[in-house]
């Protein structure tokens, strides 16, 4: 007998509907899966067997075939082992169900017939929304995150035998259903705050305009001055995350089997901080069956590279397509994928390799030739892409040991949300534009014109540092956020004037 069962699989971080047929023949035992399997669904066949044994129903005795299809689509992972059960128990006349062909079945069997967790169960659960099935049965302990798809019904099932009575029609299963608004509500909370930082004002500042435009950051400075410490603030100063980001950043995380567990919803801007050991594919993707990389696990949040020159130099330079474009795509000779990787970059670097050049309280022990090779590290192109440079004084014991606690993450926010409400308005009717730091040439003459006393002024500076096209474009940028956390219409020349002091690192190329 032939039966059929509804499947999913991921392809980058969209969910693929597969189709499981399970044929049963008259002939030798055997057990073969076909359609492009990879190991771990090859071995499925043994789980298989014994969920179904241990779960009180009769393995057939006959030739078992499984085809995956499409067959064209390489399937990976353990979730096919739920599906390949029932269709062996449906083909062999055990199941008998009148919806089988409605549901998607996604779920790893342990071999007492438990249950076990999936990665990609929510891109699979919009997949079969945008199919139009009925629901999907997933995993318990996947139920809630495959329910943020809203408007298809999710099964939350914790045994062979209970998706066998299910399905059957014996038993009743009610669907899991989450509430969206509360999680964004109790969930959306950080455990840090910049009122904890002492000090670095100036930095500060930086940081909320970087936050209010969406602009790169660079901080140089000596070991201990803060650098860490003020980057892992910046997500509690970020605008909250829509539904959409939300939905978009849990998908990457689903995939990679990285959703914190009791955790529907990924509401808080994610944090990413690769070690400096990292490789090419590790930072943007890749592998035999391309995934996410870091700068994707960062999207819609900040990634930061601490010790910036410590990195490989090629890591760094396959930075450039997703400052640029937001996305990164990975290409393999049978296919290419596409994963999105739009985040705020933030760059930590010492003055020199020791970390004391200019420090007065002591002594730099480098060489200029070491100098000069651990600055050449981050290259011209990738400085051009990072907005904002700052330097990071050490912190003065004034300032640490005062009793008085700076601007709360709170307040912060506040400013930030209200410049970023002027640039969504801005920006209405642009396309995948929704702050300043995303403006293209066009944007920039249109919304960054300058009076005449601005114009000169970086003129003079363009002149004098010798920036170049990028770097002027992203001097109008930062000026045209400043201006807009003030509230004001123009970019005046104060503006212009502090914007060009966050381009330090030009005045040394």
């Amino acid at each position: 007998m032939l039966a059929k069962v509804l499947s999913g699989a991921v392809t980058g971080v969209d969910g693929l509907l597969v189709e499981v047929e399970v044929d049963i023949a008259h002939g030798l035992p055997a057990f073969s899966t076909v359609g492009l399997p990879e190991g771990a669904v090859r071995e499925s066949k043994d789980r298989v067997k014994a969920a179904i044994k241990n779960s009180g129903y009769d393995f057939p005795n006959r030739r078992i075939t499984v085809n995956l299809a499409p067959a064209d689509v390489k399937k990976e992972g353990t979730g096919y082992d739920l599906p390949m059960a029932l269709g062996i128990l449906a083909a062999a006349g055990i199941l008998t169900s009148t919806v089988l062909d409605r549901y998607v079945v996604v779920g790893e069997l342990s071999l007492d017939g438990a249950v076990r967790p999936s990665r990609g169960i929510l891109p699979m659960a919009l997949s079969a929304r945008k199919a139009g099935l009925t629901g999907i049965l997933v995993p318990a302990a996947n139920s809630g995150e495959a329910a943020v798809a809203a408007g298809i019904k999710v099964i939350g099932i914790q045994s062979l035998h209970q998706a066998v009575e299910f399905l059957a029609g014996i038993i009743d299963v009610a669907p899991t259903v989450v509430d969206v608004e509360a999680i964004f509500r109790n969930d959306t909370v950080y455990e840090i705050d910049f009122s904890e930082v002492k000090g670095q004002e100036h930095v500060k500042r930086a940081l909320e305009i970087a936050a209010a435009g969406g602009h790169n950051v660079l901080m140089k400075g000596p070991p201990g001055s803060g650098k860490t410490m003020l980057a892992r603030r910046l997500p509690t100063i970020l605008p909250d995350m829509s539904f959409d980001e939300a939905l978009e950043t849990t998908k990457i995380y689903s995939v990679m089997g990285l959703l914190p567990e009791e955790k529907a919803l990924m509401t808080t801007r994610p944090f990413r901080p690769p070690h400096h050991t990292i490789s090419d594919a590790g930072l943007i993707g890749g592998g035999t069956i391309p995934r996410p990389g870091e700068v994707s696990l960062a999207h819609n949040g900040v990634l930061f590279l601490d010790e910036a020159p410590e990195f490989k130099k090629n890591v760094l330079e396959v930075l450039r397509q997703p400052l640029e474009d937001g996305m990164v795509t990975i290409a393999r000779a049978a296919h290419s994928l596409t994963f999105p990787a739009s985040f705020l970059l933030v760059a930590a670097l010492n003055p020199c390799p020791c970390g004391f050049l200019g420090d007065v309280r002591h002594n730099c022990t480098c060489t200029p030739v070491q100098i000069q090779r651990y600055g050449s590290k981050l290259s011209g192109p990738l400085l051009d892409r990072i907005d904002l440079h700052l330097e990071v004084p050490a912190v003065r014991f004034q300032d640490m040991a005062a009793d008085r606690s700076g601007e709360s993450s709170a307040e912060i926010k506040k400013r930030v949300d209200r410049a970023r409400q002027v640039q969504r308005q801005r920006f209405q009717r642009r396309k995948k534009i929704y702050c300043n730091g995303q403006m293209g040439p066009k944007d920039i003459r249109k919304y960054c014109a300058l009076d005449q006393e601005s114009f000169k002024l970086i003129e003079n500076a363009v002149e004098r540092l010798g920036l170049s096209a990028r770097s002027y474009h992203r001097i109008l940028k930062i000026g045209r956020t400043i201006a807009d956390l003030d509230e004001k219409e123009n970019i005046t020349v104060n503006h212009v004037a502090e914007a060009i002091q966050y381009r330090r690192l030009d005045r040394h190329q």
